[in-house]
This record gives structure tokens, C-alpha cells and sequence, in this order.
């Protein structure tokens, strides 16, 4: 291939603060079960750093770039809303409720 059809790919990386490293690790756990639909066109890489949800998504396309992003934007509200409403009961045994 030539320099002029080489396909060039778009860099995106966010990182989402969480109240701690646990909310970020959980997270992470939860959003990664998920697989990229269309691996071969996004790439997508997760990690945690302290309490920082870090992820960085390489697509072909702008518009990719844009669709990844917001999906994983709306994942990362629900589970936000989700540690928010159960986070403490979730983690407290049943004999201590």
C-alpha cells in the first residue's frame, strides 16, 4: 500500500474520575465484558490509574470515533447511577442489612 491509501486512524483517550479506585475498577470489570462490535475497524483499551477510569478507543473513521465514544459515555452513566443507588447495600452482607 502507498502512503495516500493507508487508512489513517483517530485517537480518542478519556479518563472518568470515580469517588475511589474500587468504583473505577468495578467500572472497568463491567464495561469490559462488553466486545467491540466492529474490532477490526475500533480498538479499544481500558485501564484504571488510581481512581481515574481510563480508555482509549482507535477508530477509522471520525464518525466511529464519535459513535464509541458516546456509547461509552452511556455506559459509564450507568453504571455511575448504579454504584450511586446500591454501591453500600451491594457490598454489605445479607446478616448485616
Amino acid at each position: 500500500m502507498s502512503a495516500a491509501t493507508e487508512p489513517q486512524w483517530h485517537t480518542i483517550t478519556m479518563r472518568i474520575p470515580f469517588a475511589s479506585e474500587k468504583h473505577a475498577n468495578i467500572a472497568k470489570q463491567v464495561i469490559d465484558v462488553d466486545r467491540e462490535l466492529q474490532p477490526e475497524v475500533v480498538k479499544r483499551t481500558l485501564s484504571v490509574e488510581g481512581n481515574t477510569l481510563a480508555a482509549t478507543f482507535t477508530t477509522l473513521t471520525v464518525r466511529l470515533a464519535r459513535l464509541t465514544s458516546n456509547a461509552f459515555l452511556e455506559n459509564v452513566d450507568l453504571v455511575v447511577r448504579t454504584i450511586g443507588e446500591f454501591g453500600e447495600d451491594a457490598e454489605r452482607t445479607p446478616s448485616s442489612r
